[in-house]
């Protein structure tokens, strides 16, 4: 089966009326996506930013007309369409095509990433079990990369460790795997603390070993080990309390930070840190260090 997908070029003011436009035109779908790779960083609350250049995409029955449908939008626009392209996409096995975009993936020398559906490719190594979710973390954005592949390299035999925005919890199951005696989470998203959950059991850790939290509920317990990857400003805002969480000589691991926050981020942490080098991956950094004691 095939469909017919309407392809329109459009800024960000003309996207609800489009949108609700192109439904009323019988469309089954209408997705919104950037045109020129624009990044869209820490929104204002209560938001749904789009990119100054956008695509949206309207996706039709096979067999609608589509001169007939562009001219009835260009009546309900009551001017000029923007700049649009027509297209015939085939059908596909959509969950299958998803599945096969999510492959084991390897950070350090320890760790792996692996989807339910795969096979460890080192059934020795730390494998971590964990399959693309809602919750933000699955390995593949360059910022959690960043911490796992720091975390593969810390000793963290009999140590504790707490997550920071723990997200779908990969950090910390993570760092149990690796050898973590404890981990505790905390995010402000109890759809994220219910992922973390899920993935832990999913691989085999007892809920008495991986704690989970919402920050007002966070006690105000020093790890050995901490690890932060959300962003820049609630990093820099939080730098006082998220300081103190960290044992005296025990390690802390930053993301979520643009190559140009790093400096700002640094500082904020100069003065209780020594802090290693920033590592960067694809624009993004990592900021490490040890608490002075």
């Amino acid at each position: 089966m095939s469909w017919l997908q309407i392809r329109l070029a459009i800024t960000p003011d003309q996207a609800e009326a489009l949108e609700d436009q192109l439904l009323e035109l019988g469309a089954v779908s209408v997705t919104f996506m950037d045109a020129e790779d624009q990044p869209i960083f820490e929104p204002d609350l209560g938001t749904t930013p789009l990119w100054s250049h956008t695509h949206l995409l309207a996706l039709f029955e096979a067999d609608t007309d589509a001169d007939a449908l562009l001219a009835h939008l260009q009546l309900l626009r009551g001017g000029e369409l923007p700049e649009q392209q027509v297209e015939r996409v085939e059908d596909q096995d959509w969950e299958r095509s998803w599945m096969d975009n999510f492959q084991p993936m390897r950070f350090g020398r320890r760790l792996w990433i692996v989807p339910s559906w795969h096979a460890a490719p080192e059934p020795d190594a730390v494998n971590l079990l964990l399959d693309p979710g809602l919750a933000f973390g699955t390995g593949t954005h360059p910022t959690t990369a960043l911490c796992l592949e720091w975390l593969d390299t810390q000793h963290l035999e009999g140590q504790s460790l707490l997550d920071f925005g723990c997200g779908s919890g990969i950090l910390a199951i993570a760092g149990l795997l690796l050898g973590a005696e404890r981990a505790v989470g905390t995010d402000i998203d109890n759809q994220a603390l219910e992922a973390s959950r899920d993935n832990a059991e999913r691989n085999g850790i007892a809920a008495e070993r991986f704690v989970l939290h919402l920050p007002e509920q966070l006690p105000q317990e020093p790890a050995d080990v901490v690890v932060a990857n959300i962003l820049a400003g609630p990093l820099v805002a939080l730098a006082p309390r998220i300081g103190a969480l960290v044992k005296p000589g025990g390690r802390l691991a930053l993301s979520g930070i643009l190559a140009e926050q790093a400096e700002e981020v640094r500082a904020a942490y100069d003065e209780a840190f020594e802090l290693d080098p920033t590592a960067d991956k694809e624009g993004w950094v990592r900021i490490s260090g040890r608490r002075r004691r």
